[in-house]
């Protein structure tokens, strides 16, 4: 069963709405669409503080223009309350800001009904990362497969997880794929011909909870595994909101 993909609409100055259906919607994620407002005032919305667009090199998308003025992203999944209180699950969204707080991207899942509420986290989906002017700049791509997610077996393609990622839409510019490991996770950053660039470990133990609170550090390091480069650290959240921030 599958469901007609998200479209998200735009007005100036505010964050990206998912919408769903067909009704007069175009799929094109960087085309505004739908119905007019109906005449008369209308509600205030809450203002987003959005990063200013900066100037892009020659050659360069503007929408990755943004990624030359930053050294770190916080990635914040936008409560669904609906999945908090019922457990059903829903497609994630995500705000994508800088270290001041300014919304840099947004991004949101397309995947199918079905998959999600039998397959969870192990399923196939696509995730559209859109810039502040509503283009998409990015889209992330993962495959269903049955077999995925065996750590001990990841070293055959049928049973590892992979994602790839293209940028701009359309041109796929590299993959993370997850590594043959036993017990620390690992995974490898690839460019567009499959060949190894970084490599990401992470911790041994990746339960949070009451007791649990401490950061999940995934590190970045170089191909040798000689030089730490980055790091990726998922949060503890509030108790309230934890359940519903599990893949951040």
């Amino acid at each position: 069963m599958s469901e007609p993909p998200p479209v998200y609409t735009q007005q100036p100055g505010q964050p990206p709405q998912q919408q769903y259906g067909m009704q007069g919607q175009s799929t094109d994620y960087g085309v505004k669409s739908g119905p007019p407002p109906p005449p008369g005032p209308q509600p205030p919305q809450p203002q987003q503080n959005w990063m200013p667009a900066p100037t892009a090199a020659m050659g360069m998308s503007p929408g990755l223009a943004y990624l030359t003025q930053i050294d770190q992203l916080l990635v914040h999944q936008v409560v669904e309350l609906m999945e908090v209180f019922t457990g059903w699950e829903c497609r994630n969204r995500y705000e994508i800001k800088n270290s001041m707080g300014q919304q840099v991207y947004f991004a949101g899942e397309e995947s199918d009904l079905c998959m999600r509420q039998c397959c969870g986290p192990a399923r196939g989906f696509q995730m559209h990362i859109v810039d502040n002017t509503q283009q998409e700049v990015i889209r992330v791509n993962r495959e269903f497969k049955c077999c995925a997610g065996c750590c001990w077996c990841a070293n055959l393609d049928t049973c590892a997880f992979e994602l790839a990622v293209e940028a701009p839409v359309g041109q796929v510019v590299g993959y993370v794929r997850q590594s043959q490991y036993c017990w620390v996770p690992e995974y490898d950053i690839l460019d567009a011909n499959r060949d190894l660039v970084l490599k990401v470990k992470g911790p041994c133990c990746v339960c949070q909870g009451v007791c649990c609170t401490w950061d999940q550090e995934f590190v970045v390091y170089d191909k040798g595994m000689k030089t730490e480069l980055g790091k990726i650290s998922k949060q503890w959240g509030e108790i309230g909101r934890a359940s519903c921030r599990e893949r951040v």
